[in-house]
């Protein structure tokens, strides 16, 4: 029988597939685009997918090996600075590693452990668990868009 954590990272990992599968066909313009008036980039939205991952691992999950400048998060807008395919895609891959790495050493127990952040407050590690889920897939939603309708 799977554990929780088994489940929780197959649940996170497929619906991480609406993401990773639109890394694939992305080139290098393309990190400029902008759907309508929206303010942020493709490029951007790369960036801050990485850097509320990586957020995830050091302040919900506790990993204290996990260095973040989460730029996207502290300018909260685009800075039209986030142009260079290979830096974002070697920064998602990270994120992916350390948030997959801090959940896949969790025990039953710490699932039910309640955590407290200033962005969301009071949540069970399973429920906050939930919040970088559907995170990942409502900026994926925004990036699938941009990409196929957006404009640089």
């Amino acid at each position: 029988m799977k554990t929780k954590t088994d489940l929780f990272l197959e649940l996170w990992i497929e619906s991480r597939t609406r993401f990773t599968k639109l890394l694939d066909g992305i080139s290098e313009p393309d990190l400029k685009k902008k759907l309508g008036y929206s303010p942020n980039s493709v490029g951007f939205l790369i960036r801050h997918i990485g850097d509320v991952e990586l957020l995830f691992a050091k302040n919900v999950f506790g990993d204290l090996t996990v260095k973040v400048v989460a730029k996207t998060v502290i300018d909260q807008k685009d800075t039209g600075e986030w142009i260079h395919l290979q830096e974002l895609t070697d920064y998602v891959k990270e994120s992916f590693e350390k948030l997959q790495h801090i959940v896949s050493i969790q025990s039953e127990e710490d699932w039910e452990q309640t955590i407290v952040t200033k962005e969301f407050g009071s949540k069970t590690k399973s429920e906050a668990f939930g919040r970088i889920v559907s995170h990942t897939a409502y900026h994926a939603g925004q990036l699938a868009l941009a990409l196929k309708y957006g404009q640089a």
